[in-house]
This record gives C-alpha cells, sequence and structure tokens, in this order.
C-alpha cells in the first residue's frame, strides 16, 4: 500500500478561475505560472489554460524554457526579465516577452546582436512599492531608450502594488491610490497598453483595470483580500489518511516538547503527512481539517511525515479515514492565517506529495513530456 498522502489538482477550476478573473477585469489576462505554477505543476497548468489564456507569466527564463519544451506555444512573459546577455539571446529565441525594470536590462537590449530584434518589452516602472522598477521620473526616458535601441517590436507599461490586498486599512487604501497617480502621471504621454492589476489590485481596485490583468493567487482559488465575491474555486485539495489510532488519558501529554496535553479523554488518529511534506509545522493545536468530510482539528506539534487529529467527537472514523488538509472542506486561507504563514507559501511548498491531475476533459489530464 502507498502512503495516502495527494494533492489532487483540478484543472477545470485553474480554468474556471482564469476565466472568472479576465470576466472581472474586462481586458486581457496573463496567467501566472511562477514557483511550478504556485506549487501546482507548473507544465499541467500551462497546458491546461493555453486554450483559454491570452498569454502566460513565470519568474524567470528557465521556467519559460521549461514550458517551451513541453511544447507550450502561449506567450510567455519573463517577470523578472533577463539576467545576461545570453540569456537575453535565449529568449529571444524562444519568443518571450520580457520585463525590464533596470537600466542594465535596457543596456543588455541596446548591445544585443540583431537576432534579438523585435522584442516585446514590459517596461516596469516603480510607483511606490521601491523594491524594482525605474523610476517614475525616468520612465520616459527609459522608454524612450528602448524605442531607439532598433530592437522593440511592442512596450507595455506596467507596475505592481505593494498594498493592495489590505482593503481596510486607511494608509494601505492611500498608498495604492498613491501608486495609481503616480503611474498615471508617468505614463501620461507615453504610448502601449497598461498592466496595473495583480490578484488583489483585480479584486479590490476597478481603478486598476487597465488593459492586462496579472492574476496569480487568485487563479488558484485564493482572494488575497478575503473580500470578493468572486466565485473561486479551490484548485488543490491536500489529503492523507488516518493510519493509527491511540487513546489519550486526561493529564497525558503527546508529541515533540509533550506541550499538548490532554484535559479529558481523546481519541487520536495518526494522519500521514507532515511538514517534510510542506504542511506547515507552526500549524499546531485547533488547526482545522476535515475527516471524511466532517471538521477537526490537528493536536499538538506537527512532526516531519504525521500530523494528530482529533476523532473524539467522529465516532464513524477511524484507520483509513480520509483527512482534507485543505481544498474545498477547508479553506488553505484558515491553515495559512493559524499557522502565521500565507496561502502562497503553503501552495508553494507542498512537496514529496503525487500530484494528481482531474479534469473533465481528457486532453488536461495528459501531462506527460
Amino acid at each position: 500500500m502507498n502512503r495516502p498522502a495527494l494533492a489532487r489538482i483540478d484543472l477545470d477550476a485553474l480554468c474556471h478561475n482564469y476565466l472568472a478573473a479576465r470576466r472581472l477585469h474586462g481586458g486581457r489576462a496573463l496567467a501566472v505560472l511562477k514557483a511550478n505554477a504556485y506549487g501546482h505543476g507548473a507544465v499541467a497548468c500551462a497546458r491546461a489554460l493555453e486554450p483559454v489564456a491570452d498569454a502566460l507569466a513565470v519568474a524567470f527564463v528557465a521556467e519559460a524554457e521549461e514550458l517551451r519544451a513541453a511544447g507550450v506555444r502561449a506567450p510567455i512573459l519573463v517577470l523578472e526579465g533577463v539576467f545576461s546577455g545570453g540569456e537575453l539571446e535565449r529568449a529571444a529565441q524562444l519568443g518571450l516577452w520580457l520585463v525590464v525594470h533596470h537600466d542594465e536590462q535596457v543596456r543588455l537590449i541596446e548591445r544585443a546582436p540583431i537576432a534579438c530584434a523585435r522584442l516585446h518589452v514590459w517596461l516596469k516602472i516603480d510607483s511606490g512599492m521601491h523594491r524594482v522598477g525605474v523610476a517614475a521620473g525616468d520612465a520616459a526616458r527609459v522608454h524612450a531608450r528602448l524605442l531607439a535601441s532598433g530592437r522593440i517590436a511592442s512596450i507595455t507599461l506596467m507596475s505592481h502594488f505593494a498594498r493592495a490586498d489590505d482593503v481596510t486599512d486607511a494608509s494601505a487604501r492611500d498608498a495604492t491610490e498613491a501608486q495609481l497617480a503616480v503611474f498615471d502621471a508617468a505614463t501620461i504621454d507615453l504610448p502601449g497598453p497598461r498592466s496595473l492589476a495583480n490578484s488583489a489590485g483585480l479584486l479590490a481596485w476597478p481603478a486598476a483595470r487597465r488593459d492586462w490583468a496579472r492574476p496569480g493567487i487568485m487563479l488558484y482559488g485564493v482572494d488575497p483580500t478575503g473580500t470578493s465575491r468572486l466565485d473561486l474555486r479551490p484548485v488543490m485539495t491536500l489529503t492523507s489518511a488516518v493510519f493509527a489510532e491511540r487513546v489519550l488519558a486526561p493529564g497525558e501529554a503527546m508529541g515533540y516538547g509533550g506541550n499538548f496535553v490532554a484535559e479529558r479523554a481523546l481519541r487520536v488518529g495518526l494522519v500521514a503527512i507532515g511538514y517534510g511534506d510542506g504542511y506547515p509545522a507552526r500549524a499546531g493545536t485547533g488547526t482545522p481539517v476535515a475527516v471524511d468530510g466532517r471538521p477537526t482539528r490537528v493536536l499538538g506539534r506537527v512532526s516531519m511525515d504525521m500530523l494528530a487529529i482529533d476523532l473524539s467527537e467522529l465516532p464513524a472514523a477511524g484507520i483509513g479515514s480520509r483527512v482534507e488538509l485543505w481544498g474545498p472542506a477547508v479553506a488553505v486561507a484558515e491553515v495559512a492565517q493559524r499557522a502565521g504563514m500565507l496561502s502562497y507559501e503553503l501552495l508553494c511548498n507542498v512537496k514529496r506529495v503525487p500530484l494528481e491531475y482531474v479534469a473533465t476533459t481528457a486532453a488536461l489530464v495528459d501531462t506527460g513530456t
């Protein structure tokens, strides 16, 4: 019998979420597949999305190479841009779109061989996040340099929000409004499409819905604002099973550190999954799980290969019972909150667990390379 831990990836839900994002935005939308599609498997997700998505996006060139090698022909934007002249040539060979966010990347394009002609560039402007991007006051100058290089087919103007996900804090709302104003002032006289809305911007900031949206985490069923009524469906369902049982008497400690002590008699189930599989080690007592569809809780510290759950109120549950760690019955955002982490981290950290792809269209399930 194989170890029962499994991550089920619903490709229909992925496409549903993309189409919902694009409808809400009203323009074109990139499907962001960086970090192995946030832990969901970039190749399978790209193949599922390619028939419906306007374009895809990854973090760096090697991630795009993996998709091209798997036969994905859709436009792919490289969000970090290139790091060297050699990478620029490789990106041109693969027909990749490139973000440019600092002067050295402009110089690489200016010095590029003729083989790099006709690049589709997304010029990233720092509108207030102060991470990457050309200064707002330099946007026109950099735009002109790119056009003068003779290597440019098109320029899309973009920026990125720092606090768009925080819709309740007044200072966060002010910061996002300030970023919108800075971007608009910096690009007022520049031609080309605009792109501002990441998932949070798309969901919470109608003024950020320009020519291109860049939905990321929302594609996988997570609302980063926690306030949207959009019908987003969980894409990953992380499950395992109870493999052993025991009863704790009142006053007995359990697990590493003995920091969980039973206040009453408890029936405990041991589940074959732990932080070695990406389940958060900090998700301790009280973190929700579902056993055969019924809610219960984690008990004590999470171990590398297993965790304990409370079966006391579930008399029908026992060895072999299915345990959902997150998915339709247990929101990954709630698990993340209990662990003091981000939903992004939980999804990206899943490892050592087989990914099983399901879809109503058989072609979407074929993930072989």
